[in-house]
């Protein structure tokens, strides 16, 4: 069953879907990037029925700026802009130092004294808090995506996703109207 702390936080899509698709991310890894406009449309184009929830799984070693683009995305979601420089890191990702964060932040218009540097260790604690719920959850590599709890093995495509959706859809639907 879904942990509630993972409903509270970053939601693409309407928060009550009933198909969740989990995705712990690094914000440096070319698979993510590449990732991340298919999850977006399954849910644009999904009429309501799934969500994408993200989570922090920086790869310190083979990405060393994937922590401080993390820390960055967790500031613009405190000033509700969490997508949008989500959807920027993506594009930039050969950029992600420091003063390449501040440039982004400053381009969609984000207070950025909290995204870089010292000021930015506050959000440690969430990255952290994703990184060891995806460890646990058994996460070795990014992007790795969980559809209502359960591990997505499947291409990270379009029609593969759409498929698994309607099959999470069907077993919701079914668990609604079991007998209790």
């Amino acid at each position: 069953m879904e942990d509630p702390e993972f409903a509270a936080r970053h939601i693409y899509g309407q928060a009550e879907a009933p198909v969740t698709l989990l995705e712990f991310g690094d914000f440096e890894c070319p698979f993510c990037a590449a990732a991340a406009p298919i999850l977006r449309e399954l849910v644009d184009t999904s009429q309501g029925q799934a969500r994408l929830v993200f989570r922090h799984f920086p790869l310190f070693e083979p990405h060393p700026h994937a922590l401080i683009a993390a820390l960055a995305a967790e500031a613009a979601g405190e000033q509700g802009a969490f997508w949008q420089l989500h959807d920027e890191l993506f594009a930039h990702q050969a950029h992600l130092g420091d003063g390449d964060l501040v440039r982004l932040g400053e381009r969609l218009g984000l207070d950025t004294s909290t995204m870089v540097g010292d000021a930015a260790q506050r959000f440690g604690p969430a990255v952290q808090t994703d990184y060891a719920a995806g460890a646990e959850m058994g996460v070795h590599g990014t992007p790795t995506v969980f559809v209502n709890g359960d591990p997505y093995t499947g291409r990270l495509d379009l029609p593969t996703l759409r498929t698994t959706v309607a099959r999470a859809l069907r077993d919701t639907d079914r668990s609604r109207v079991a007998p209790g």
